[in-house]
């Protein structure tokens, strides 16, 4: 039967194209005439259509069309046809993002506020790669900006599917008797404003269609303090549990929205105010024996970003080496 269904599978792929033959169905009516060929066809059509039930599933259960199915039978869109916004991409985790999400097959924005040449840079590795991606500048604490940013994607690609929300806006590194109220709370009314902003422009898309991913990056600052990190560790529990009402709001449109807590991570910002003592320290106190790279951050979004999350919300993804564990 192996050698049987290897060959029907050549047969398949020689009758039609990949995409066609993903979605044909076997010819129920010659069963009788032909009982092993036509068995070799249910198999195959049984497994190939269990891979793919995320986009047909999505479409029978919700009565609503995919737009992304429609323009990749024209052959407009290769791999999964998603558009995934990834703010604060130019560097860092949100450019391992950026790349990671490309790799498998996303239309991905790189969004940045002041690197251009740093995200074109992303874009254009992107490109090398045989991938799809657009850099887009815009404050995302701006509603102006942010519409523009999502007129550019709509005129490019369509609506936004999938949002990773990783830019990270300024924030002062010190005690909170020597802060200022401007400081703690102008850090925390960048965090919401950018988050509130960002999210509000691409529901339209998520809930017409009754399919999206929203991904917040947080930090472990935000249950774990550390000296000088009141300002970012306070603003990223007011994300995480922002991002939690939002999921218990979201779901009837089978919208999930999830927190990434990364630990301390090599060549980022925060990364940046540990010396090299704190590093140690740290190290010596994560069970796997080094800190977080970028790509572990975004190996944890791509899973929260992808057809396969179809049942986890509201949840939190610590990506430390086990040094909290929560």
């Amino acid at each position: 039967m192996d050698a049987a269904i290897y060959r029907r599978l050549d047969e398949l792929f020689r009758e039609g194209t990949g995409e066609h033959c993903f979605r044909r169905r076997p010819n129920y009516d010659r069963i009788a005439a032909d009982l092993p060929r036509a068995t070799v066809d249910i198999v195959l059509y049984g497994a190939i259509r269990s891979t793919h039930s995320g986009i047909d599933d999505r479409t029978s259960r919700s009565g609503h069309s995919d737009r992304h199915a429609d323009q990749r039978s024209r052959g407009m869109i290769t791999g999964t046809g998603r558009v995934a916004l990834v703010t604060g991409a130019s560097s860092g985790i949100g450019a391992a993002t950026a790349r990671l999400l490309a790799a498998r097959g996303m239309h991905v924005v790189v969004n940045y506020l002041h690197s251009e040449a740093a995200a074109e840079e992303v874009v254009a590795g992107i490109g090398e790669a045989g991938g799809h991606a657009l850099a887009v500048q815009a404050d995302v604490r701006e509603t102006a900006a942010v519409e523009n940013l999502i007129e550019q994607v709509q005129a490019r690609w369509g609506g936004v599917d999938v949002l990773v929300h990783n830019a990270l806006t300024p924030y002062a590194i010190k005690s909170f008797q020597d802060m200022t109220w401007k400081e703690l709370g102008g850090k925390l009314d960048d965090e919401m404003r950018a988050a509130f902003t960002v999210t509000k422009a691409v529901l339209p898309t998520m809930t017409a269609q009754r399919w999206g991913r929203i991904i917040y990056i947080g930090t472990g600052l935000s249950r774990r303090p550390r000296e000088g990190m009141i300002a970012l560790g306070t603003a990223k529990a007011a994300l995480a549990q922002f991002a939690r009402y939002l999921a218990q709001e979201l779901g009837p449109w089978a919208i999930t929205v999830n927190v990434v807590e990364p630990g301390p991570v090599e060549d980022t910002r925060i990364a940046g105010v540990l010396d090299d003592e704190n590093k140690r320290r740290q190290v010596a106190a994560t069970p796997l024996g080094r800190l977080a790279l970028t790509g572990d951050v975004a190996q944890a979004v791509a899973f929260y970003a992808s057809e396969d999350n179809a049942f986890m919300t509201g949840t939190t993804a610590a990506v430390n080496g086990g040094m909290a564990m929560y």
